[in-house]
């Protein structure tokens, strides 16, 4: 049976790890000799519809719906499954993205469907077991769980898939679910985006500060290093707490989880709450003056310096490196 892909969209348009997610989704059609499908909700044009396809969707459903205009959890979650009967899928893959963790387990529970949170691999289906390597404990660990249900709903991490295009157009069709009036008991009225700056679950590289800036008005040379690197800003419990920065960048295990391909930790020590936040990251760099600083134990990289003096040397350093490009 074919797998169902459910592409998140933000203002009409397809966030990177969409087309990751959409990467991923093919390559378990493939393992399975199926066809991959993908559903979009709200108002999005046809031609970044089409871009799915240049991932690996063979078809696109289509739903534009007024009611659906804003996300609604238990409403998404109800059109989401109605495809996945429509299609005989037996399997859904979304992105582990602040939607698609809500989403998720309703989905499971429409679908009477297992549930995988935060994948980071490809499933194991040999033997016929389908075993999928997952974050857990906030990312702490990793864990290898089984699911023995005929359906499967699976949210893949940000950031833990390569894209793989295939080139190939997908088919875009319009797709009308029955919606229920009992889905909207709880909607959102608004979802205000910074369209300004990279969004933290979705950032690629993250540049972020704590207590050893001293204070908020020394935070123009973080944001400086990271305009200069297309990187977002984040800061650790502490800073936020302080309302030196918005709580909206607090990483850790109270605040995001992010996954980034490199995560600029700078004058943060390295609490074990914020180091759970940002475990997943693949290449970890610290600045930080204190040698003993429990952030230099998870380091891939890490100088032993004052942020006021390696920072802007840094900037240099990118600046020129940028120009030299």
């Amino acid at each position: 049976m074919p797998v169902l892909l459910y592409a998140e969209s933000a203002d009409g348009l397809f966030k990177k790890s969409i087309f990751e997610t959409a990467s991923y989704a093919r390559a378990v059609a493939d393992q399975n000799n199926t066809s991959l499908t993908a559903i979009s909700i709200g108002d999005v044009g046809t031609d970044e519809l089409a871009l799915l396809g240049k991932y690996g969707a063979d078809k696109v459903l289509n739903v534009s719906n007024a009611k659906l205009k804003n996300f609604v959890n238990q409403a998404y979650a109800s059109v989401i499954a109605e495809a996945a009967k429509n299609e005989n899928a037996d399997i859904v893959v979304l992105s582990n993205s602040f939607s698609g963790r809500g989403l998720a387990p309703r989905i499971g529970v429409k679908l009477s469907a297992g549930v995988i949170d935060g994948a980071v691999s490809l499933p194991d289906q040999k033997d016929g077991k389908f075993i999928v390597k997952k974050t857990a404990f906030s990312g702490k660990a990793f864990a290898i769980t089984e699911l023995t249900s005929a359906n499967k709903v699976i949210a893949l991490t940000p950031n833990t898939y390569k894209l793989v295009e295939k080139n190939a157009p997908g088919s875009v069709q319009d797709f009308s679910p029955e919606i229920s009036e009992a889905d909207f008991t709880a909607t959102i009225k608004e979802i205000i985006r910074s369209a300004e700056k990279v969004s933290l679950p979705d950032a690629e590289i993250v540049v972020s500060a704590g207590r050893g800036i001293k204070g908020p008005e020394n935070w123009s040379m973080i944001e400086e290093l990271a305009d200069l690197l297309g990187a977002a800003t984040a800061c650790s419990k502490p800073v936020s707490d302080a309302g030196w920065r918005p709580h909206s960048e607090h990483v850790g295990q109270t605040g995001i989880a992010v996954s980034p391909n490199l995560y600029i930790a700078i004058g943060i020590s390295g609490a074990i709450q914020h180091l759970a936040g940002i475990s997943a990251s693949k290449v970890i760099v610290v600045i930080n003056k204190d040698p003993e600083a429990p952030f230099f134990k998870v380091a891939d990289y890490g100088i032993v310096g004052d942020a006021f003096e390696v920072v802007p040397k840094l900037i240099e350093a990118v600046k020129q490196h940028k120009a030299i490009a």
